[in-house]
C-alpha cells in the first residue's frame, strides 16, 4: 500500500510544510522539542559520583535505623564489615557538619543536609556544564 500523498497550494509549499498553516511554520520549538546537549564526561562522572554518595547516605541512615531498633545486629561479621565501611564513607562528611548544626532533640539531622548538599552540587555541576560549554 502506498502512501498518500497531497499536493500542497503553490502559496504555502515555501512558507510550511503541507498541512500545516503558515503561522505555525516559524514558531519557536518547545521544550521538549528541543535538542538536549550532552554533558561534557567529566560532568557525567562528577554527577555519577555524587549520585552514588547519596545512595551510600540514605544506606548509612537506613543502617543505622536498624541497629537503632535491633533489626540487625552487629555480632553478624558481614553486617559489622558493611556499617564500618558505610561509617567510614560517611562519618567524616557528617562531622563537619555537626560542627555547625547541632544535634536537635537527640536526632542527627546531619544526612539531610549532606542530602541537600549534594542535590545543591548536582544542580550547580549542571548549570556549570551547559553554563561554559564550548
Amino acid at each position: 500500500m502506498g502512501a498518500v500523498s497531497r499536493k500542497c497550494p503553490p502559496k504555502l509549499s515555501s512558507a510550511a510544510p503541507c498541512g500545516y498553516p503558515p503561522r505555525l511554520a516559524k514558531r519557536r520549538p518547545s521544550f521538549l522539542e528541543r535538542p538536549i546537549p550532552m554533558l561534557d564526561p567529566i560532568s557525567q562522572l562528577i554527577l555519577l559520583l555524587l549520585q552514588l554518595y547519596w545512595w551510600v547516605v540514605i544506606a548509612a541512615v537506613v543502617a543505622s535505623w536498624l541497629i537503632a531498633f535491633n533489626v540487625i545486629n552487629l555480632h553478624n561479621n558481614i553486617v559489622r564489615s558493611i556499617v564500618r565501611v558505610l561509617d567510614a564513607l560517611t562519618e567524616p562528611v557528617f562531622r563537619q557538619v555537626r560542627r555547625v548544626i547541632p544535634v536537635f532533640s537527640g536526632i542527627d539531622i546531619s544526612p539531610i543536609f549532606v542530602l541537600i548538599g549534594i542535590w545543591f552540587l548536582q544542580r550547580l555541576v549542571v548549570w556549570v556544564a551547559f553554563r561554559f560549554a564550548v
